[in-house]
């Protein structure tokens, strides 16, 4: 006999907020079991309405706030609320970073089974206009003749209807509407897909993914406006390898820059190629790292998951040597050209999958001095568990994801003979309830 499915209630409910989740939806309890209410905060007392019900827990949304939390403030776009870009507009901004120092203390507690000596003061920087990568969608919807450009909304696949963007960099943030009105004008218009937005110190480039062939009229309507606001723009019509220049036609695919001026460095880039996001806080983050790591003059240095170098160019101005391995080999080149360009020598490239569990290589051999990791959310629990570190003093951990910087952390501690000695978040993402953070390891 088939059982029947219990029908979600449709009449508003009524909660008490009882703390905030990781993923900044409050938490309430109804008739013993546990729901996540977006738009709700601790302390609350709200109206909602269910979106989902499962078997361990329920799902819902704020349709009125009956008493407000002290730390509830108006969220400045207009968006928020349906718009998935952002989920913490709604709460003051100092409470966000304190809710995300919480978030990660918690995971070190919980699944590491460890706790920092000391907690630093969060890193933080401006709150709106912050980010300079980014994907948005691009739909033309056939029954209101309007082509939609953004994020997806919450809880949906389908594409907010926004025209502006008040976290993007204002380069792109301010010119949605502008972009919508070209993609309308577009023969094929139906077949854009998606914007790669990047930006660097200058210029915004957009990747235009093509799911057709452009005519030579869409061609130049499309470079006709990137004359007009300065863009660069690619077309993409297949995979990563597809994407070539539109406007500048001679444009190559590294055409962009970032600097770090306290560094002297610049590192050029593709505007496919992996960068942090929010250029303020990477400026903080560097020399956070490597003050941190305290580096001499006579000592080795490993960088895992290196990149395009951001922290290993900063790094070989300190050691002797460093060594940097990354997965990508296109970034691999564009680290090593980073390099060579601004005559650095002391660093040598290995591209390896650090995931692999079995992984032996040449450079797993040497006798580090300090190493530094940056990985992916996915972590590096299998680098570090087959990497010999009995020599290494310290180990500077850049995470963006509190869950398995936790875990390994745990495996550091526990089973590699290291001390946790201090961890703080980095505000990367204002508004939204991505948890950056840096953790010190010292033997």
């Amino acid at each position: 006999m088939t059982r029947r499915r219990k029908s979600i209630p449709q009449t508003p409910v009524a909660a008490t907020i009882e703390n905030l989740s990781h993923d900044g939806r409050g938490v309430a309890h109804i008739d013993g079991k546990t729901v996540f209410i977006f738009g709700a905060l601790p302390t609350e007392k709200v109206m909602f309405r269910y979106l989902s019900q499962q078997s361990r827990y329920d799902e819902g949304i704020a349709v009125e706030i009956l008493e407000a939390s002290p730390q509830r403030v108006t969220p400045r776009c207009a968006h928020f609320g349906v718009c998935g870009g952002c989920n913490l507009q709604h709460l003051e901004p100092f409470a966000q970073i304190q809710h995300k120092q919480a978030t990660l203390l918690e995971h070190f507690q919980h699944i590491g089974k460890v706790e920092p000596e000391e907690v630093v003061s969060p890193l933080r920087a401006d709150i709106w206009g912050y980010r300079r990568k980014a994907r948005l969608g691009v739909k033309f919807v056939r029954a209101k003749q309007l082509v939609f450009v953004g994020f997806r909304e919450h809880q949906s696949g389908f594409l907010t209807d926004i025209r502006h963007c008040d976290v993007l960099h204002p380069l792109v943030g301010e010119k949605i509407s502008a972009l919508r009105e070209l993609i309308e004008q577009l023969e094929a218009k139906e077949q854009i897909a998606q914007f790669e937005v990047a930006i660097d110190d200058q210029h915004a480039a957009i990747i235009i993914r093509n799911l057709v062939p452009l005519s030579e009229v869409d061609r130049q309507k499309l470079i006709d406006f990137a004359k007009k606001q300065n863009f660069y723009f690619y077309l993409q019509s297949g995979k990563i390898n597809t994407v070539a220049a539109l406007y500048p036609p001679d444009l190559p695919l590294t055409s962009l820059h970032y600097q770090l001026p306290t560094e002297s460095l610049s590192f050029n880039f593709a505007p496919y190629d992996f960068t942090q996001v929010n250029t303020a806080i990477n400026e903080q983050m560097i020399p956070q790292a490597l003050d941190w790591l305290a580096v001499t003059s006579t000592e080795t240095v490993l960088d895992l998951f290196c990149g395009l170098g951001n922290f290993t160019l900063p790094l070989a101005r300190r050691a002797a040597q460093v060594i940097g391995v990354e997965g990508d080999a296109d970034l691999l080149l564009r680290a090593e050209t980073n390099a060579h360009q601004q005559d650095i020598h002391n660093v040598s490239y290995h591209t390896a999958n650090l995931a692999d569990k079995q992984l032996q290589q040449p450079w797993m051999q040497i006798a580090y001095d300090k190493i530094l990791l940056d990985p992916p959310r996915s972590g590096a629990l299998e680098i570090i568990q087959n990497l010999p570190m009995t020599h290494t003093k310290n180990i500077v951990y850049v995470s963006c994801n509190p869950a398995t910087l936790a875990r390994d952390a745990g495996v550091l501690v526990h089973e590699k003979g290291f001390r946790l000695v201090k961890a703080g978040v980095m505000d990367m993402f204002p508004h939204t309830a991505h948890v950056e953070s840096m953790a010190l390891f010292t033997r």
